[in-house]
């Protein structure tokens, strides 16, 4: 199903290929998508473990609830019991002793049993999906709480859909483990107490002829459990997988068309397809033979109960109402029964979403706050790199001690080819990422000392890579910024240049701007970022290719705007279109993760290096 490891530097959605599958319609081809990297401790821990850990988290703050619900169970088991015992009184009353008495009094007691029973099974049903939807919130919102405080390094090692089966798929497991456990163990578990208790009160001896057969079946329907968890943690990824997958097709639409790669596209999904089809195929065959051992084993015990409680009718030993009450208490027991034998494979298949959920859960981010953390107050804006160096992995060096100053208030930039570290250097202020080595500080503070809550409100960031989301043109502006008024919105738009372009949007600044803002162009999404960023009004600005999508005029109102904005602020300016960062106060340069030259403007030229070969290439004219 799943194996192999490779590189793929060329193709649709070039990056690390780690999954290998093989299917009808895609022998041998390969996915660039890959299983979050866990430890995968819990997805070995005991039944007992798990579910000790599922009940203390999830189902302890509803003890309540399940305690009426439970008590609603008990009132159904006893009327499933009450129901088969009525039939000893019909039987030898009704049918035999033709008592039209007994006719009035046994028709009132049915009715009124089946109509309390209908009554305290639907409240103990409505009580139960409540608990199991509530978990199901409260498990959402608790990785989604703890997915928004992992670094960004976590979210690039996993695929969005991955991430996203994991609210889907897995908690949804978790809440079925719940509802199934708590019904089984609840209503089928009472009825059969009651039913049994009714068998041994009519015939102690062939009750315990009839219920000996059962106890064969634990031992298989146990190994079966085991199974079933394995299957299921296997489609879980499978599905994650899938839902990756997707999510980079349907996103990469126009790449997929544009190529012609529609057919591959549809074999790699067929691939999985066909994964997910087989281990889904193979978990119900797995559930399915629960059914003909409990059905055999249920025909051995009616066969024996008919054989001997037939004779002893025969010889009047019994009347024919009890044999019957005894089958029907017997027939009502088989089902809950059943239930209970599949409830240990419907146990194990949600164990296993709260496995990878557990995982998932206990997976600590590696940029954390400092036990002994301070907010940063008063900012100057002071910036310094001192031997910083830093990498994205073992074997992938970034930064080599780099050594810079940022002066408060001042405008910086950074230049040089892609790839150099620019942006990785931008990344590190607010604490994207940790270094490997050396000091990155603000006013002079150790940024590993200072909150990340505080980094984060001190400095506003406008990338090259536009985040917007499928809400409202105003809604995106305010983003970050609670509370703002209509006029701090349209004034900052006004600052961005975006305000003319909003206004002629058919709901203006209500419009909805699609997904990653698909209903705008490139240069109007940049421009709704820079609107977001100057009405955050922080006390750092930085800029990566801020004005990069913008026309030649968009660029000079934008530019206009930002000078304005950037005055009395600390601002790190990156930018490939040197005419942009002219008059910063300091510009460096970078290369190959190196600091290369650095001075302003006019001392670059002058030394005729780097800079100065880039900017004659880029104003050759």
């Amino acid at each position: 199903m799943i194996s192999g490891s490779c590189n793929v530097t060329s193709g649709v959605g070039a990056g690390r290929c780690t999954v290998l599958w093989s299917g009808s319609l895609t022998t041998g081809v390969l996915a660039n998508v890959s299983e979050l990297p866990l430890s995968g401790e819990y997805r070995h821990q005991s039944t007992y473990v798990l579910m000790k850990r599922l009940l203390s988290e999830s189902v302890r703050p509803y003890a309540g609830t399940i305690a009426l619900a439970v008590f609603f169970m008990v009132i159904v088991a006893a009327a499933t019991a009450a129901s088969a015992w009525l039939m000893e009184p019909i039987i030898d009353e009704v049918f035999v002793a033709k008592d039209r008495d007994a006719l009035v009094w046994v028709a009132g007691a049915v009715l009124a049993t089946f109509v309390i029973k209908g009554i305290a099974n639907y409240l103990q049903v409505t009580l139960i999906s409540r608990v199991g939807l509530k978990i199901i919130a409260d498990k959402q919102n608790q990785l989604y709480a703890h997915l928004s405080r992992m670094d960004l390094g976590f979210f690039h090692d996993n695929p969005t859909g991955t991430l996203i089966s994991r609210f889907t798929v897995d908690i949804g497991m978790m809440r079925a483990v719940v509802s199934n456990a708590l019904t089984s163990l609840g209503k089928d578990l009472f009825s059969l107490i009651f039913l049994v208790g009714l068998m041994f009160y009519q015939n102690w001896e062939l009750a315990f002829i009839s219920i000996f057969v059962f106890p064969l079946a634990i031992l298989p329907i146990v190994r079966l459990g085991r199974r079933i968890r394995k299957v299921t943690v296997n489609t879980q990824i499978e599905t994650g997988l899938f839902m990756t997958l997707l999510e980079q097709t349907f996103q990469g639409i126009r790449v997929v068309k544009s190529y012609g790669m529609e057919a591959y596209e549809q074999s790699r999904v067929g691939g999985l397809v066909e994964t997910i089809f087989n281990l889904t195929f193979k978990a119900a065959r797995i559930r399915a033979i629960v059914s003909p051992t409990m059905e055999t084993l249920g025909g051995v015990a009616i066969a024996v109960v008919v054989i001997y409680g037939g004779h002893q009718v025969i010889n009047d030993e019994r009347t024919t109402g009890e044999l019957f009450s005894f089958i029907t208490a017997l027939l009502l027991a088989y089902d809950p029964m059943k239930r209970l034998a599949n409830l240990n494979v419907s146990i194990q298949e949600g164990l296993a979403g709260a496995a990878r959920l557990f995982d998932l859960l206990d997976t600590e981010p590696s940029i954390q706050d400092a036990p002994d953390a301070k907010a940063l107050e008063n900012v100057r804006g002071k910036i310094s790199f001192s031997n910083v160096r830093f990498s994205y992995g073992p074997d992938d060096p970034a930064l080599h001690d780099i050594t810079l100053e940022v002066p408060a208030g001042r405008r910086v930039a950074l230049v040089g080819p892609s790839g150099a570290g620019k942006s990785t250097i931008l990344n590190l202020i607010p604490r994207f990422y940790d270094i490997n080595a050396g000091t990155v500080s603000i006013d002079d503070q150790d940024v590993r000392g200072l909150t990340m809550a505080s980094l984060h409100t001190n400095a506003a960031l406008v990338s090259q890579e536009i985040t917007l989301f499928d809400d409202t043109v105003r809604a995106n502006i305010a983003y970050g910024r609670a509370g703002a008024t209509d006029e701090e919105i349209q004034d900052a738009a006004r600052h961005a240049a975006a305000d003319g372009f909003i206004r002629e949007l058919a709901q203006g600044y209500d419009t909805q701007v699609g997904e990653q803002g698909v209903k705008l162009s490139g240069g109007q999404r940049q421009r709704l970022a820079i609107a977001r960023a100057m009405l955050k009004n922080a006390p750092i600005l930085l800029l990566d290719e801020a004005t990069s999508a913008l026309d030649t005029e968009s660029e000079r109102q934008v530019q206009t705007a930002l000078n304005e904005l950037m005055s009395g602020r600390t601002t790190l300016v990156i930018a490939h279109r040197l005419s942009t960062v002219v008059d910063a106060d300091l510009i460096y340069v970078i290369e190959g993760g190196r600091i290369t030259e650095s001075g302003t403007h006019t001392d670059l030229l002058k030394k005729g290096g780097s800079y100065a070969k880039l900017y004659t290439l880029q104003f050759a004219d």
